[in-house]
């Protein structure tokens, strides 16, 4: 499969950074603008600095404009999210409803590592230095 699929492993980590990301600046929306049926949580200083890093990382991660260094603040709030509210309610992330908060923390994590990518905003300007 690798064989196959390893020739569009550029096109697939571009997808994923867009889709991951998307979703989490709608997690952000809902915090900070009431989006999608969620409550404006701008009163609660934990859930605004959570919103601003998920709506305008979120941002940049889909779009790979600083998304390495976006998706390690992300990572980083994922990880507190899960201990902060899934955690204490039992060790096991499926059983405390915590998975999500938790393959979210290591797809950032692996963002943070790779960086921007081939099809991003940040190539787009590279190049156009060169």
């Amino acid at each position: 499969m690798e064989r196959w699929l390893g020739r569009y492993s550029d096109v697939t980590y571009a997808l994923m950074r867009l889709v991951v990301g998307a979703l989490l600046a709608c997690h952000g929306a809902q915090k900070l603008f009431g989006a999608f049926g969620g409550p404006v949580m701008t009163g609660v200083p934990k859930m605004l600095v959570a919103g601003i890093i998920e709506f305008g990382g979120g941002v940049l991660i889909a779009i790979g404009l600083q998304a390495g260094f976006a998706a390690f603040l992300a990572s980083g709030l994922m990880a507190f999210a899960y201990f902060m509210v899934h955690a204490p309610n039992g060790f096991w992330p499926i059983l405390n409803k915590g998975e999500l908060a938790v393959a979210y923390c290591f797809v950032f994590l692996y963002i943070a590592s790779r960086g921007s990518g081939a099809y991003s905003v940040d190539r787009a300007l590279n190049r156009g230095r060169r």
